[in-house]
This record gives C-alpha cells, sequence and structure tokens, in this order.
C-alpha cells in the first residue's frame, strides 16, 4: 500500500528545533481511555488499530485537538516477542503499519506522528529468556515498520529494565537516524530515585545518551507531584531534552472495583508547571490522563506560565 504523508509531517530535525525553541506537548494516556472504552484484560490494545480503527483515530484526534503536538501511534507493545506471547496471529508489519496510518490519518500542520516502542512481554536474561541481541533484533523489525510508514520521532518508553532501553535505542539507530525519545520507570525508594532493577536516574540518562537517545527522561509510575523531584534530578544530570509523562496520581479502586487516577487536570497541570520551571522540555501524560488534561498544559504554554 502506498505510504500516505499528512500535512503534519516534519523533518526529525524540525521537531528538535520546535523542542528547542517552544517546547514539546505530547499527548496522554491510550490504555486507560480504552478501558473506558471496553477494552478487556486480555486483549492486546494494540489489536484495536485493525479491529476498531476509528476508536483510535478518534483519540489521537482529541489528544491534537487539545493541543497535543505529538500523538503516539499506538504501537506500544507491537513487538513480535510481545504479540506470540499474547497469542496474537495477526502480522506485527499490519498491526505496526496501521497504527502509524491512523495518526497520521488526522495529523494536521505543524503536528507530529511518534512511533512508539518498548515492551517485550518479557525480561532481558539473566531475569527473563530473552537475550539483549534477541531483543535488538525484535525492536529492529517493530521500528523498521515504524520507520517505512514516515514517523516523525521514535517513542521509547515505559522502560524498567535500563538494558531494554539500551537495545530499543540501538535498534532504532540500526534503521533510522530520526530522533529517539527514551523513558525510564522510577520508584522513589528512601535513598532517591531507583527503577526496579536499581538504577539511579543519573547514571541511567547518562547512559541513554551515550547509547544516541535524542532526548531522555520518566513517565508512568508515579503521580505529577512525585514526578517534580525526579524531574529536577533527570534535568541536572543530562543536556539533551528533557521529557516527563507523569500519571494522573497512583492508581486507586473505587466503586465496583473501578480503578480511577485522583490527580484532576488542574492539579496535574500545577505539577507541571513546576517540572516546566526547572527546564524541562518536552511533557506530555501517562495513566489516567486525558485530552482535558492535555488542554490544560496547552494553556500553559500559551500563558508561558513558567519560565525555563
Amino acid at each position: 500500500m502506498e505510504n500516505i504523508q499528512g500535512e503534519g509531517e516534519q523533518s526529525g530535525m524540525d521537531i528538535l528545533e520546535k523542542v528547542r525553541k517552544e517546547g514539546l506537548i505530547f499527548d496522554g494516556a491510550m490504555g486507560s481511555i480504552l478501558i473506558s472504552k471496553g477494552i478487556t484484560g486480555v486483549e492486546a490494545p494494540e489489536l484495536w488499530n485493525l479491529k476498531h480503527p476509528d476508536v483510535i483515530m478518534e483519540i489521537h484526534r482529541a489528544y491534537y485537538d487539545a493541543g497535543s503536538d505529538v500523538a503516539s501511534a499506538n504501537t506500544y507493545g507491537v513487538s513480535a516477542i510481545k504479540l506470540k506471547k499474547m497469542g496474537v496471529t495477526q502480522s506485527v508489519e499490519d498491526v505496526n503499519r496501521a497504527g502509524v496510518r491512523i495518526a497520521r490519518e488526522v495529523c494536521g500542520k505543524g503536528q507530529y506522528v511518534a512511533g512508539e516502542l518498548g515492551s517485550l512481554g518479557d525480561m532481558l536474561e539473566p531475569a527473563g529468556p530473552v537475550s539483549f541481541d534477541e531483543a535488538v533484533d525484535c525492536f529492529a523489525q517493530q521500528a523498521g515498520f515504524l520507520e517505512d510508514e514516515g514517523v516523525d520521532v521514535f517513542l521509547i518508553e515505559t522502560i524498567f529494565d535500563i538494558n531494554i532501553g539500551l537495545a530499543a535505542i540501538k535498534a532504532v539507530r540500526s534503521v533510522s537516524e530520526k530522533p529517539v525519545f527514551c523513558s525510564l520507570t522510577f520508584k522513589k525508594m528512601k535513598k532517591g530515585f531507583f527503577t526496579i532493577f536499581g538504577n539511579n536516574p543519573e547514571d541511567s540518562m547518562k547512559s541513554l545518551v551515550d547509547a544516541g537517545a535524542s532526548a531522555v527522561g520518566a513517565n508512568c509510575s508515579m503521580g505529577s507531584q512525585t514526578m517534580i523531584d525526579l524531574a529536577h534530578e533527570i534535568k541536572k544530570s543530562v543536556d539533551v531534552p528533557v521529557i516527563i509523562q507523569p500519571n494522573a496520581g497512583m492508581p486507586k479502586t473505587g466503586k465496583d472495583n473501578v480503578v480511577f487516577y485522583p490527580e484532576d487536570e488542574i492539579f496535574f497541570a500545577d505539577s507541571i508547571k513546576k517540572i516546566r520551571e526547572l527546564g524541562v522540555e518536552i511533557v506530555g501524560g501517562c495513566c489516567g490522563t486525558t485530552p482535558e488534561y492535555i488542554k490544560r498544559l496547552k494553556k500553559l504554554f500559551k500563558k508561558k506560565e513558567y519560565h525555563t
């Protein structure tokens, strides 16, 4: 099928220029919105690219309309290893290509599409069965489809193992020269912030930059207020742009065992304002955030209620 590009496609250098001059707003959650639309826990959310493309397109459109500069294609878990583990029979290529095309369809002038990747569904050796080289090959296959579809930037996110991040960066760099943003997940411990494998922010971020990341940071695993201190540590540890995308608080269980996120868009935006004041260039939302949260962030950017 012929690759159809939207008005909004811009070169990799353009997006990095925008980061430097104005900052960049990513979108918010995809998974928690799909849950609200009826997806079940045993379903691969990326399969909705093929089964319900209209729903995915409307989510992207809502984020763009709210003020997102970038929509992340619904391709986070479309690696061959992850799909096989979930028993998915659909082609890795088809699901990845569909994810980019859906986002591109509603991408307007001055907006971007990110090819998202990060989930293998298994841990790397010695904690799991996947070797580093196998991870690189798997991510390279996925990144190749995303590159072929013309994404503007690659987003590697929700990475709990620094080595998975390094494998993904190496893979993307083997097929593309476009910008690569890489974001890890951390937990706040008594002695500071660490990944579940004990990596601290400073060393982790430097390793990602050395591997070829264009921007580095953190997402998920904590609310926006806790993320302020982590953002400060990350920002002072590297010279490249920083990306921060917190949850709308930590998930809680309400009536009928329905999971919800406690931070409203006003509280969330206030935290993002403080994060921007640290000099963080790229922001967005993770679990529990919606287009309403992004709309609030956009107002911050317009009013410039911060100083970098």
